[in-house]
């Protein structure tokens, strides 16, 4: 069974709900997420006036990497639940008119993936090791790694194997942490394993995908050294393992398969790529759906920098008739409350790393992320929200060194904090942790809730006038309704510097004030929805967004 059709593709202004399972609602008691959890919490995400829930990866794994580690695409991890019970939450949120996307991870697996197993048993040069990307080391006894690629997890991106008879051997590529060796792309059994995959997980009614590093998969032949390279790797067109053309092909492939149901299935791709006109390559009419605006994402608390990135963004995906995906936060990058803190200089802030040190005024940065939600929620295209970004969740930014469990944080030798500060269990309930997270008398949640959540969690702020989890509510409710944001065209209205000010529609108006002097509403406006309060005089002050109507 799937939600009911609408008059054009849903997914193109879909605002869907990201869940990070382990930290969303535990339903046996053990601390962790899981899907009994999800099931039970369900009626609330319909409740919020979503679109569609994208899960974080589910299958069995030995969380080396929170789950990024598969060890098998075709089932259940034991800790979040079973085949049973997924299907059965497939079915239960369709009913509730939700479409669930699942997260695919396709440049790499679990060093426990049968295929690698294999791998490690194999001779040098074998069918089983040319599902991976094996290689000798240089020097004079293969003691140094073949490039000089590096993790981003900190570190070599090469692991060297024991042979069996306990010598050093070759070493295998894993971008990622030593527990993820990459899969080798040009290898056809790889492609064909995958769309049994894909298969598999829409056949039971998974309505599509969202695809983990999808700018990776493909190496450069010859596997050339990165060198002294100056750009970000994410600008860097000729980089040796990011952007190449040949993922391209993969994709085309993998929409076919999507585009053989009933009901096509969709994908939204991670492509950490830039500028926007080689991102809107991955959106192509015949390749993926969507893409992650993550150049929207680190964009400053400024409006010229808003401003050039929601014009970059529009006008790239304009020339392939995709439309953008806008995004504040996800579970990878520091809780947007924290960042906009911060001072807003035009260097981009991602990382919690990005963040210590630096003075902070948490007030101020939830006040510019609402702000921020209603300038998301009012463009054109569709939207992703971070499980409690509705509620306004700040960073974890104190965390233990002894709870953390972020791969970044041992490989960079504790010298990153990694992203386990964005990952804390969200609140649900209570004065106290763990807030509702599991049933009562469970074990402590896996990363410990700040006891000041009391007054961020669901039950405060579900019946309170003005609280972010309202303000969501109400935005999300006005977006379905007939105010003039199911297009996708948007046009620039005068405004002064420090603001952003645009119609859509049929007299549908955004103002955002970022840091201008107070803004007049347009005479004879309605006022929609509002951030935060205007001032004595009406006016909207710095750091608010409004919604209006005007005749």
């Amino acid at each position: 069974m799937s939600p009911p059709r609408t008059p054009y593709p849903w997914w193109r202004s879909a605002v869907v709900y990201q869940v990070y399972p382990r930290s969303f609602a535990d339903g046996n008691g053990d601390g962790i997420g899981d899907i009994a959890g999800l099931r039970k919490r369900l009626p609330y995400l319909a409740d919020l006036g979503i679109d569609a829930v994208w899960i974080n990866p589910w299958y069995p794994s030995p969380m080396k990497d929170a789950g990024y580690d598969v060890a098998d695409y075709r089932d259940i991890e034991p800790l979040f639940g079973t085949l049973a019970e997924a299907e059965a939450l497939l079915q239960e949120a369709h009913a509730l008119g939700l479409r669930v996307l699942l997260d695919i991870v396709p440049n790499h697996c679990s060093d426990q993936h049968v295929w690698f197993q294999q791998a490690l048993k194999a001779a040098p040069g074998s069918p089983e090791r040319d599902r991976f990307i094996f290689r000798p080391g240089k020097g004079a006894h293969g003691e140094i790694p073949p490039n000089d690629w590096i993790s981003e997890f900190g570190g070599p991106a090469w692991s060297r194997t024991t042979g069996p008879d306990g010598q050093p051997g070759d070493w295998y590529l894993r971008i990622f942490a030593p527990e993820q060796p990459d899969f080798n792309w040009d290898n056809p059994e790889v492609l064909a394993e995958f769309e049994k995959t894909l298969r598999f997980w829409f056949d039971r009614g998974v309505d599509g995908f969202r695809i983990d590093v999808a700018h990776g998969l493909v190496k450069a032949s010859g596997l050339p050294d990165v060198g002294p390279r100056t750009l970000p790797a994410h600008a860097d067109a000729n980089h040796p393992h990011w952007d190449l053309p040949g993922v391209h092909a993969i994709y085309r492939a993998w929409r076919k398969v999507a585009d053989s149901y009933d009901d096509p299935r969709i994908f939204v791709a991670e492509a950490w790529v830039h500028p926007g006109d080689r991102l809107a390559r991955y959106v192509r009419s015949d390749e993926l759906h969507t893409a992650f605006n993550f150049d929207y994402l680190v964009a400053p608390w400024r409006a010229e920098q808003l401003r050039a990135s929601i014009n970059g963004t529009l006008a790239a995906h304009a020339e392939v008739g995709a439309p953008p995906t806008w995004v504040l936060s996800n579970h990878d990058v520091a809780r947007e409350v924290s960042r906009y803190a911060r001072p807003q200089t035009t260097a981009p802030l991602r990382w919690l790393d990005d963040l210590l040190g630096q003075p902070a005024d948490f007030a101020l940065g939830l006040q510019r992320a609402r702000a921020a939600a209603l300038l998301m929620l009012a463009l054109p295209g569709g939207a992703y929200i971070y499980q409690g970004e509705e509620l306004g969740l700040p960073e974890v930014e104190d965390l233990p060194d002894a709870v953390l469990q972020d791969p970044m944080f041992e490989q960079t030798g504790r010298t990153s904090r990694g992203r386990d500060g964005c990952r804390v269990p969200i609140p649900w309930e209570g004065a106290q942790p763990h807030f509702g997270f599991s049933p009562p008398t469970s074990a402590p949640p896996w990363l410990p809730q700040p006891a000041n959540w009391a007054a961020l969690s669901v039950s405060a702020q579900s019946r309170v006038e003005g609280s972010t989890l309202d303000l969501y509510r109400k935005a999300l409710q006005l977006r379905r309704s007939d105010i003039g944001l199911g297009g996708y065209g948007l046009q620039w209205l005068p405004s002064p510097e420090g603001a952003l000010v645009f119609t859509r529609g049929s007299g549908f108006v955004c103002m955002v004030n970022v840091s201008a002097e107070p803004l007049a509403l347009p005479a004879g406006a309605k006022l929609l929805l509002n951030s935060g309060t205007l001032d004595a005089q009406g006016r909207v002050p710095a750091d608010t967004a409004v919604w209006l109507h005007t005749s």
